[in-house]
């Protein structure tokens, strides 16, 4: 009697739970099941958003945005070489320029806390507002140019401005992208060195090892789970990202800094060339099937190093 009386009570307990937890999972059934499929289903169809019925295509999307489409192909493969260029540099330079600033950050005794609060301000700061202030900055008659004929350096100057140039255009997005995102490098890269058992450090000076034979011998692999998520969130952060690219230069000047998020975008609703939700969906779904690999082998990788 007292065992099914502990019964009842626990699946009373359970069914309580459950009444709890199910609007969550009602609520991410609708918004998160329903329209990851819906979307799915929509990348293997042509469908402008307006007409009652979509137009079935089986595998038609991906292939026009691959190589089938002699107007919209090549238009894909170069922003898909700008989106590499793009998932190259920024973590790059996240790591390269967020671990000297964690480990000098990591020293400083007075201060920390301020600094720390500095360095961080432009990841928090509005996204839509600082893109518009670097526009402004980096326009024929911004500060950028003043600053470079005041210290007698006009000819890094540029007339047509450094997002009109084609030759400066993407490189300088990747500068304002990684000053962006360095200051997450730098947050996570100190809290990593701050996590190091003190002992581990003494004992590598007490075997002789310099400042820089600690870093590269003791700290770095240390912090190699850190670099990992570094690298992780900034390759996502480029490949699906396209607010700044739309907001600083909407593709241009001539398409040379155009990437995949940005091109989805333009595909769903403002595409001159095919606007349909179908090619839309399809160009997003690679990019999730990308992800989800430079994931796997990210993960991979690490695991192999541990």
């Amino acid at each position: 009697m007292e065992v099914s009386h502990k019964r009842r009570r626990k699946l009373r307990e359970a069914l309580t739970g459950y009444m709890f937890v199910l609007p969550a999972l009602v609520l991410f059934a609708v918004l998160g099941v329903y329209t990851v499929g819906y979307g799915l289903a929509l990348s293997f169809a042509r469908w402008n958003g307006f007409s009652a019925d979509w137009i079935w295509v089986g595998l038609g999307n991906y292939r026009d945005l691959l190589y089938r489409d002699e107007t919209l192909s090549p238009i894909v493969l170069d922003a898909a070489a700008n989106t590499a260029v793009v998932m190259i540099a920024v973590p790059l330079l996240a790591v390269v320029a967020g671990l000297p600033v964690a480990l000098a950050l990591n020293r400083i005794t007075a201060l920390r806390t301020t600094l720390r609060t500095v360095f961080f301000l432009p990841y928090v700061t509005t996204g839509i507002a600082v893109f518009y202030a670097w526009t402004y900055v980096l326009q024929p008659e911004g500060s950028l140019n003043a600053i470079l004929k005041a210290l007698g350096l006009g000819t890094l100057a540029q007339p047509q401005g450094f997002l009109g140039n084609p030759a400066t255009a993407l490189p300088t997005l990747i500068a304002v992208l990684a000053w962006s995102s360095i200051p997450v490098a730098i947050l996570l890269y100190l809290t990593g060195l701050q996590s190091i058992d003190p002992s581990v450090l003494d004992a590598a000076r007490v075997d002789g090892a310099t400042g820089l034979r600690t870093l590269t011998a003791v700290i770095w692999p240390l912090l190699r789970p850190i670099t990992a998520a570094v690298i992780l969130l900034n390759l996502r952060d480029a490949l699906q990202g396209f607010q700044m690219f739309l907001v600083m230069t909407n593709g241009g000047p001539g398409g040379h800094t155009n990437v995949l998020g940005l091109q989805a975008y333009n595909l769903a609703f403002f595409s001159e060339l095919r606007p349909t939700l179908g090619l839309a969906s399809a160009l997003g779904w690679l990019l999730f099937v990308v992800a989800l690999i430079l994931a796997a082998v990210n993960v991979r990788v690490l695991k192999s190093r541990t």
